[in-house]
């Protein structure tokens, strides 16, 4: 079965009542120690002083960073709602059709600084917290979350649609069978024959092959099917690397 790999979005969505998180109801219940070690750590820092050096935001989070430390009594939010932005705007979540909303339940997770890896009817609290980000006594996120995350998503068999930026994959990349069915989807504008790379734009596109995929209700088995299904929609090259594969979708002007 395809998997489809997202990063999470800065911007989350709250809720003003509801039930707390339920760490025995969320998917990868082998993750829990490490979760709670990570939120018990985050709760610490967004309460220091020097909460904003260590997060690397500004003042003007301050809310978010307040929210960090309610983690366990803050209002849990289904993921499907939770997270907000130009990537899960495109995704459009909440305009699928039914049979789309059952395959998004099976094969997009989220890969999460806080959360490790989270699935559509998981419910967390919102939170503000980078993979990029060092926590004292903990270390670099990528390298905490990479060895948990390891056994959790090597069970992985079928192509691996990879949408999340570098920070993220630096938390987990798949290797031996599996780097051989790992696409990471890159998305680059062409004009005048000169492409480059964009940032912004490359989220939507990704949102909008996520949300294509799931609508198509198949199932490629191979990156050269999944480059045939995307082909169908956009401009996209698909290419071999020494780590996997990378398809390409190019937006030309």
């Amino acid at each position: 079965m395809t998997l489809i790999l997202l990063p999470p979005s800065e911007g989350k969505t709250g809720r003003s009542r509801g039930r707390a998180v339920d760490h025995s109801s969320l998917s990868f219940p082998e993750l829990t120690p490490v979760r709670e070690q990570v939120l018990e750590t985050l709760a610490k820092v967004s309460a220091s002083s020097d909460a904003y050096d260590v997060l690397n935001v500004g003042a003007s989070l301050q809310g978010d960073v307040d929210r960090n430390t309610r983690w366990r009594t803050e209002p849990a939010v289904p993921v499907s709602e939770l997270y907000s932005g130009v990537l899960y705007d495109a995704l459009g979540y909440s305009t699928l059709s039914a049979g789309s909303k059952r395959r998004a339940g099976n094969r997009l997770l989220v890969i999460s600084a806080a959360w490790g890896a989270l699935r559509m009817a998981d419910r967390v609290p919102p939170y503000r917290l980078s993979m990029g980000t060092t926590l004292p006594g903990l270390g670099p996120l990528a390298s905490v979350w990479r060895d948990p995350l390891t056994p959790v998503l090597s069970a992985a068999e079928g192509v691996i649609v990879d949408c999340r930026s570098s920070t993220y994959v630096a938390a987990w990349r798949p290797t031996g069978d599996q780097a051989a069915k790992w696409v990471s989807v890159n998305v680059v504008r062409e004009r005048d024959g000169v492409r480059s790379v964009v940032s912004h734009n490359a989220k939507h596109t990704r949102g909008l092959v996520a949300r294509h995929l799931l609508e198509s209700g198949k199932d490629p088995g191979t990156p050269n099917s999944l480059h045939k299904l995307i082909s169908d929609r956009w401009n996209a090259e698909l290419d071999r690397t020494s780590t996997g594969w990378t398809l390409t979708v190019v937006e030309r002007d």
